[in-house]
């Protein structure tokens, strides 16, 4: 037992029950800090604000849903501890990093595996490529954290992550690609625009929850309303001469 269990205890605190909520709290504040700390740099779209909302919504649809709230909250803070796209592709990264972090803090080998589960089954992985989480759990984070790439944050977002990484804003000679495996979608390098096609706009029908279904509607037709105002701009569509 840790230090700060005899200090509940001392204060009186005999109730076991409570004493797991206790140190579950402690748990859900030292992780938060620590990808406060890890992600607070980044301009990527990936940063600590980002793991926020997913973990807001994550608790919304959680608590719609019936999902165990703990290990929902900690895998939405670790969901993108060690994102694969910012470490060389490989996918395990994440799993292992949140394992060793949550080893750590005394977690049980339970919730551990768990949590890890959620982080390996969260992403996306090509319009081809069937990624339906194992878990209630899963599926409730998979889902927060879809609701975050769509929308007027998922616009900005998608934005920053393409100038981000250098890729060009719209290509009309470049059409999206349907990626059929997650290899061919970790290797893709087409224009922002693209990626509304090659994932943004497929996501609302593929949420796992009626809570989250609920929640996209109104941030996919944002979406298509950008694009079409976007091809607007784009080819000089908009322009109304000006009556005198």
């Amino acid at each position: 037992m840790t230090f700060k269990s005899f200090w509940y205890l001392e204060l009186g605190i005999w109730n076991f029950a409570l004493l797991d909520t206790y140190m579950s709290r402690d748990l859900i504040l030292a992780t938060e800090q620590f990808i406060r700390d890890r992600l607070g740099d980044d301009a990527s779209g990936h940063d600590w604000h980002h793991v926020d909302r997913v973990r807001r919504n994550a608790m919304l649809i959680g608590a719609a849903e019936g999902a165990d709230l703990f290990v929902t909250e900690l895998a939405a803070l670790l969901h993108d501890v060690a994102d694969w796209k910012f470490h060389n592709g490989d996918d395990e990264a994440g799993p292992r990093i949140a394992g060793e972090w949550l080893a750590t803090h005394q977690t049980s080998p339970e919730t551990i595996a768990a949590v890890q589960q959620v982080i390996r089954e969260v992403s996306f992985k090509g319009a081809g490529v069937q990624t339906k989480p194992s878990t209630l759990e899963g599926q409730v984070v998979q889902d927060a954290d879809r609701l975050d790439a769509i929308g007027a944050i998922g616009v900005a977002r998608t934005f920053a992550y393409g100038g981000h990484k250098g890729h060009p804003m719209y290509d009309p000679t470049s059409p999206p690609t349907p990626h059929d495996s997650f290899e061919a979608y970790k290797k893709n390098n087409g224009s922002t625009i693209n990626h509304f096609y090659e994932k943004l706009l497929l996501l609302k029908d593929r949420l796992n929850t009626a809570t989250a279904r609920h929640i996209a509607a109104s941030r996919h037709r944002f979406m298509e309303e950008f694009l079409a105002q976007f091809y607007r701009e784009w080819h000089g569509d908009d322009y109304r001469p000006v009556c005198g």
